[in-house]
């Protein structure tokens, strides 16, 4: 059966643009469709920094339509809307201010894909997150839909003055265009293990497809589990809101405000070091609470190296992911976990960022301790430190 290919590239235009997304187009488009769709023949719809949401819908409607596999392409940045906190792609027209007006809801994606059959849709996804995202990425998932198959990266905000390319999406369009499609997953794979340590911080997507029907049902489908604390829950156990109807009236009692909420708006108005106080006021309080190594004060270490990384100083950022990382790994964490994993790759990609010498050296001697005990997934993340630190050492002050 034919396959149909969306191709959809995305990014404001002006100072407000993070990422060059649809400079991924022309090596995408040098792809031959079915190599794109992993069908035999397939037709393609291409979208190139559009206008308006509803002219992407429209496209998202025509193509969730269409009878066979969809293969969806989606290269740009993700934004939120400053009423509901929802993320959003920006669009060509998209500000700060005007995300929810401009940009396009990512639960228009879900939605208009979600009545097509399991197995049937796969997105590969190379999306850079703006600082309010990065930050609302911490405590939720980036729901594409449960039946869909979801490969890719969401990247930190690039440097100041910085615009960035999306580079997991031009490896895949690489992998591609030598005639041969590998399974998905194989796929994912081989671009991860290219891009090198400028993906070491990304927040890493991996939904395997879901499962065909077979007699008697849908076979079970591994849930889908980001790296992110754990949900709040209600006094019996279960998850908050579960067997809720929709609005049904509830008697909640009062609550201070959560703190997240007050960081972010800390970090919104430029108030960096207010955000980081309020921050570590918790974390030391999560410390005499649970202790030190505990996953309440760990969270919220790992929120000011965040914060450090809002407030441009990349070399604090990586000093906490690394002391993250050695607290996980003392408390007896494994160094394959993926929490020790996550920490040590962000103390890696913030590392890069360092342009004080002196700084650089001290936290790459570090680092590359680190990185002997644990080399993450990709391969040479420690020959990588070695060799940056060989030449920052035959570089004169």
């Amino acid at each position: 059966m034919p396959g149909t290919v969306l191709l959809l590239a995305a990014s404001p235009v002006g100072k407000s643009r993070l990422v060059d997304a649809a400079s991924v187009l022309p090596v995408l488009a040098a792809v031959p469709p079915a190599v794109l769709s992993g069908t035999d023949t397939a037709n393609v719809v291409e979208l190139a920094d559009p206008l308006e949401p509803q002219a992407v819908l429209t496209r998202l409607r025509a193509v969730a339509a269409t009878p066979g596999p969809l293969t969806v392409f989606i290269a740009g940045q993700l934004a939120l809307d400053r009423r509901q906190h929802l993320p959003h792609l920006a669009l060509a027209r998209t500000t700060p201010a005007t995300v929810r007006y401009t940009a396009l809801p990512w639960q228009w994606i879900r939605e208009e894909f979600r009545l097509r059959s399991p197995g049937s849709t796969t997105l590969l996804v190379d999306l850079h997150a703006d600082a309010e995202a990065w930050g609302w990425l911490r405590t939720h998932a980036l729901d594409s839909g449960r039946n869909n198959a979801v490969f890719g990266r969401i990247a930190p905000p690039p440097s100041r003055r910085t615009v960035a390319v999306p580079a997991y999406m031009k490896t895949i369009a690489t992998i591609l265009r030598s005639g041969w499609r590998p399974p998905v997953e194989q796929l994912h794979q081989q671009a991860f293990g290219r891009l090198g340590p400028d993906a070491y911080g990304d927040v890493v997507l991996t939904v395997p497809p879901a499962p065909v029907a077979v007699p008697g049902g849908l076979a079970p489908r591994p849930a889908y589990r980001p790296e992110r604390p754990p949900r709040p829950q209600t006094p019996d156990g279960g998850p908050a809101g579960a067997g809720q109807a929709p609005q049904a009236p509830a008697v909640v009692p009062s609550q201070p405000q959560d703190p997240h909420v007050q960081i972010t708006a800390a970090v919104q108005a430029g108030r960096h070091q207010d955000a980081d106080a309020l921050a570590l006021a918790h974390e030391q309080a999560a410390a005499r609470a649970h202790g030190v190594a505990s996953e309440q004060a760990l969270h919220w270490s790992e929120v000011r190296a965040d914060l450090a990384m809002f407030a441009r100083d990349s070399a604090r950022s990586c000093r906490i992911w690394l002391t993250v990382a050695e607290t996980r790994l003392t408390a007896g964490q494994s160094p394959d976990a993926p929490t020790v994993e996550k920490a040590v790759d962000r103390a890696h990609h913030q590392w890069g960022q360092v342009r004080d010498k002196t700084q650089a050296q001290e936290l790459g001697a570090l680092l590359a301790q680190l990185r002997a005990r644990v080399p993450g997934r990709r391969p040479g993340a420690l020959e990588n430190v070695q060799k940056q630190l060989r030449e920052l050492q035959a570089t004169p002050f």
